[in-house]
Order: C-alpha cells, then sequence, then structure tokens
C-alpha cells in the first residue's frame, strides 16, 4: 500500500503544483487571458485535493481510499495520452505519467492490497 499511497501523493503534488503555477501566472505574469488563467489555477488546485485525501487514506489503510485513488488513475491515463500527443517535452510527462497510472491500478487491484484495505470479494 505504500508505493500506490506515494504514488498517488505525488500526482497530487504535482497537480498542486501546477494548480500554483497557473494561478501565479494569472496574477503576476502577462497571459492572455488573466481572469482564465486565474479560474484554472484554483480549478486544478481543487482537483489536487482528492488524489492528496486518497494518497492518506491509502497510507492509514482505510479501505474508503481506494475509489478515490482508482479514480484518479482512470482519469490521469486520457490527460497522459493528451500529453503523449502533444509532442515535443510532453511526451516524455504523458510517458511518465500514464507508467505511474498503470503501476498504482495495478497494485490497487491486487489481492494483497484489497485485503490490506479489508475489502474482500462478496459470497
Amino acid at each position: 500500500m505504500g508505493v500506490a499511497a506515494v504514488l498517488t501523493a505525488v500526482e497530487g503534488v504535482a497537480l498542486a503544483a501546477l494548480g500554483i503555477s497557473m494561478l501565479v501566472v494569472g496574477l503576476t505574469g502577462s497571459p492572455d487571458s488573466p481572469r482564465q488563467a486565474e479560474t484554472g489555477g484554483l480549478t486544478v488546485l481543487a482537483l489536487a485535493v482528492l488524489p492528496l485525501i486518497a494518497a492518506r487514506g491509502l497510507w492509514l489503510r482505510r479501505r474508503w481510499s481506494r475509489g478515490p485513488s482508482l479514480i484518479t488513475q482512470i482519469v490521469a491515463l486520457p490527460v497522459a495520452w493528451t500529453l503523449v500527443n502533444g509532442g515535443g517535452a510532453l511526451i516524455a510527462g504523458g510517458i511518465g505519467l500514464a507508467v505511474v497510472a498503470l503501476v498504482v491500478l495495478a497494485l490497487l487491484v491486487n489481492p494483497t492490497a484489497t485485503e490490506a484495505l479489508g475489502i474482500t470479494p462478496r459470497d
């Protein structure tokens, strides 16, 4: 569970950093649309909360945390695809995101992980 928790937390921290960056650019820089940059930054910061809370729950082995982490990984896959298709330096970021998402998905559906979280198959 530790690896899944850490990787999910890394995703949350990366999202928070992106949100803060967008917010700073919107407030102090000269983007095409400051309001759009600020709103986007706040939205990304709000989205960062889900993986961070899920990571904490996974670390503490809380049963409820598996769902939010799975959702985070499923959402990360199309984002990774978009990054890979963006070209340039985005390709590496997209590949990295896809690898992390697939690793966390594999860890979360692993029977050992479900047992550690107290999730048992229904009889």
